[in-house]
Parts: structure tokens; C-alpha cells; sequence
């Protein structure tokens, strides 16, 4: 698998990413940066208001990040201590690590799953990792794909006359990340047809240089990717909204 930095160089060579890149900031500098202003007031209030405890998602997707030779830092470890604190006080029915890794090194989902274990988490509980994505649209597009599999040996198991209610069917996920990232979680997974709810990692959200530098780039890669995807709509580009959908 590709390194990290190749992932992106990649991404910055896809002529539809350039496409939607183009049109983002073309409406920004339109707007005179109004338009990203509105973008970034909606990532701070998403990242100030997520809850800490999910609700009734049935599934907890955990969100893995860089690390390399399996060193986390201190965001990846409080996404790790939340998933253990939901999973003491919520049971959800299984609980999804996410994130794929370099070649010959251990993937996110790999270290995840060790760190948990490590921390106390009970070696029964219902993990599937996800090891194949390097980014967060990946990341989710991939877990749909194992929660559908699942729904489709559901299906395989039931009475002929119950197949209809499940042909299809996701369960509602608990979005677990870090609060400057939950933003971009939630508009990739409502494009790929999740019924979702978010989890914070920290308990609030901390006020700071490197948090506001996080903040902002979200917001960029908010705008750049919902602008995107309402361009690729308005002109029909069916290549486009199909990485995204």
C-alpha cells in the first residue's frame, strides 16, 4: 500500500479532484472568502457542539490516524480512550477501526486494535478492522461495503418474508473522531448514505494555535469537498459523484 504522502500526491494529480478544487476556490474568491467563512463558522460549531456519548448508533465506526511504526499521538490516543469509554457505557453491537498504513508497517486499524487491548478492552468484543483506506472518504466508503456484506449474510440467514426489511439496510453508525474532524466525517458519510450520529473524542473543544490551524483546514477541505460535489451535481458529472456517493 502506498505510503501517506504518495496517497496525497496522488489525490493532487486526479484531474477531478483539480476540477472540484478549481470551482471551490473559484466560489471563495467570488464570494470575496465569504463562502469559506460560512464553512469554517460550520466546522467550529460542529466541533463545539458534538457529544461526548452516543445516543442509539447501533455501530461505532472508530477513525484511525497516521501512525507511524504504530507511535500515536495524542489525537489518535483520546479517539482510542472515547471508544473504550462508549464501549463501557453503550455496548454498541460491534465496533469498526478504520485506517490503512504503509507497506510493512502495522495499518491504523491494526494499531487501534492493539492500543484498545492494551488499555483493558475485553478481548471478546466484536472488532472488525478496516485496513485498505488512506483517507476519511475511504475510510468510510470501505466500512459501508463490510457493514452491507454483513447485512447481506443477515439477509441470507432469515425467512424468505423478511428479506425486504433488511435488503440494503445500514445500521445507524456513532462517528468517532476528533472534534475538528467531525465535520468532514458527517458530509462524507450522509453522501454515502449513512445514518449517522457523532462522538466526540475530547471532552470540549481546546482553544489554541494548533487547534484553530486544525479548524481551519477542515474547513477548507469541508468547502472543497461539499462545493465539489454540488458542481458535479448541477453539471451531471456522474465520474465525479461517484467517488463521492
Amino acid at each position: 500500500m502506498s505510503s501517506r504522502h504518495d496517497h496525497r500526491l496522488a489525490l493532487l494529480g486526479d484531474g477531478d479532484v483539480l476540477h472540484s478544487g478549481v470551482v471551490a476556490a473559484a466560489a471563495c474568491i467570488l464570494s470575496a472568502g465569504l463562502l469559506y467563512v460560512g464553512y469554517l463558522v460550520h466546522v467550529v460549531r460542529v466541533a463545539r457542539r458534538a457529544p461526548c456519548r452516543p445516543e442509539r448508533g447501533d455501530c461505532v465506526l472508530l477513525f484511525g490516524k497516521h501512525a507511524p511504526h504504530g507511535r500515536i499521538d495524542p489525537d489518535f490516543q483520546a479517539r482510542l480512550d472515547r471508544a473504550l469509554v462508549c464501549w463501557t457505557d453503550h455496548r454498541p453491537s460491534r465496533v469498526v477501526l478504520l485506517g490503512g498504513g504503509a507497506d510493512g508497517e502495522d495499518t491504523e486499524a491494526e494499531v487501534a486494535r492493539t492500543e484498545l487491548l492494551a488499555r483493558g478492552l475485553d478481548a471478546r468484543v466484536p472488532l472488525q478492522l478496516e485496513g485498505q483506506s488512506r483517507d476519511t472518504l475511504q475510510n468510510l466508503r470501505n466500512a459501508r461495503d463490510l457493514l452491507r456484506g454483513g447485512a447481506i449474510r443477515l439477509m441470507e440467514a432469515l425467512p424468505q418474508g423478511s428479506l425486504q426489511a433488511v435488503a440494503g439496510a445500514l445500521p445507524r453508525v456513532t462517528l468517532l473522531s476528533n472534534r475538528y474532524h467531525l465535520a468532514r466525517c458527517a458530509l462524507f458519510a450522509r453522501q454515502l448514505g449513512f445514518d449517522c450520529e457523532l462522538c466526540a473524542a475530547e471532552p470540549r473543544l481546546a482553544w489554541g494555535p494548533r487547534s484553530l490551524l486544525r479548524l481551519a483546514g477542515e474547513a477548507a477541505y469541508v468547502c472543497w469537498s461539499d462545493v465539489g460535489t454540488r458542481w458535479a451535481r448541477l453539471i451531471g458529472h456522474r465520474r465525479m459523484l461517484a467517488r463521492v456517493t
